[in-house]
């Protein structure tokens, strides 16, 4: 995502020799291949044209050929990937590269040599490592953007996340704490009109947003239930959008209560400990016949670890009901939403 507030003018661009190490494991991925991009593998990545032109699309790197030393070494790279992020062996290739800013597009054009370079993990970060002609490091400024242009390899985090929202259902559902919706004469939902991010808090070098939805309540049996719920539309902070969505889905609760933490996905987020974290914190909660709101329990499950990049916390909002209407802003005053009870009628 890019922030609003960021700086234009130029970044300081010198050459390093010691730059930090990457802190987690698809960091180290990203990183290496950024570097081998512009060192062994750059003729290849060059011929194959794994470089786009404007900042419009990204190119996944799974289009090198299979046969060849690029394809063979991405390959190998998304395999790391999946299971850092705790995803099937099977998902789709996620390693991507992009045209970090459209401001670098006339310097493209101009023939400027590119810079190629992985966002860190840490938010706080003040720099990011960028490689150069066989592969020299070069340190840019975290939150000014480079006039000379930067490719990043990142991972595709929308297809990363519709395969994680599915490994966190799985995993709680084997947990007996994934909601069963019932087939009824229908039931109320949560839909929300329109929401708005104050700060998303990423820099130039970290792309769209990627924001899901936690919503927890207790089940028939006393139970925890928790399902999550992709925000595909919400890309930027300081941006309304107008999605009609149902957030939350009041068939298989106790209660009509339920509460809602909205989080980021990160290129570091393991979607099975998620899940598990998740399922280990709630199984402790006892239904004990009162509504016991449930966002304290969900954001002590996060390790420690993942409060600085993987998965970011958004906001949360306690106690929403069937009867919840108008403008809410959450506890941490960085998301606004316009709610509105709505029925979900039977076919």
């Amino acid at each position: 995502m890019v922030t609003a507030g960021l700086l234009a003018g130029p970044a300081n661009a010198e050459p390093d020799t010691a730059a930090p190490r990457a802190t987690d494991p698809v960091t180290e991925v990203t990183d290496r291949l950024a570097a081998q991009l512009t060192g062994r593998y750059a003729a290849e990545a060059k011929r194959f044209g794994l470089f786009p032109t404007t900042a419009e699309h990204a190119v996944n790197l799974a289009d090198a050929p299979a046969d060849s030393a690029l394809g063979r070494a991405v390959r190998a790279a998304n395999r790391e990937v999946l299971a850092a992020k705790g995803l099937p062996a099977d998902s789709a290739p996620l390693l991507t590269v992009r045209l970090a800013d459209p401001s670098m597009v006339d310097a493209l054009r101009r023939g400027v040599t590119p810079l190629v370079a992985s966002s860190p993990s840490d938010d706080e970060a003040t720099s990011v490592t960028a490689y150069g002609r066989d592969a020299k490091r070069v340190l840019l400024d975290a939150e000014r953007i480079p006039h000379r242009p930067v490719y990043l390899v990142e991972v595709d985090s929308a297809a990363a996340l519709a395969e994680g929202m599915d490994v966190i259902q799985s995993t709680l559902a084997q947990h007996g704490q994934a909601p069963q919706v019932r087939a009824a004469a229908g039931y109320w939902a949560t839909q929300v009109t329109s929401i708005r991010l104050r700060d998303d808090a990423e820099p130039w070098h970290k792309g769209k947003a990627e924001i899901f939805a936690i919503a927890a309540g207790f089940g028939q049996d006393g139970k925890v239930k928790v399902d999550t719920v992709e925000m595909p539309y919400l890309d930027h902070d300081d941006t309304t959008y107008y999605p009609g969505q149902l957030l939350v889905h009041f068939s298989s609760y106790k209660y009509n209560l339920a509460d809602l933490v909205l989080m980021e996905e990160d290129s570091g987020t393991n979607y099975r400990d998620l899940a598990l974290a998740l399922a280990q914190a709630l199984l402790t909660i006892v239904d004990g016949g009162v509504y016991i709101p449930l966002v304290n329990a969900i954001l002590n499950a996060l390790p420690d670890g993942w409060w600085t990049d993987d998965p970011d916390y958004v906001d949360s909002f306690y106690t929403l009901s069937t009867a919840t209407a108008g403008t809410l802003t959450g506890a941490a005053n960085n998301a606004t939403m316009t709610v509105a009870p709505y029925w979900v009628a039977p076919l």
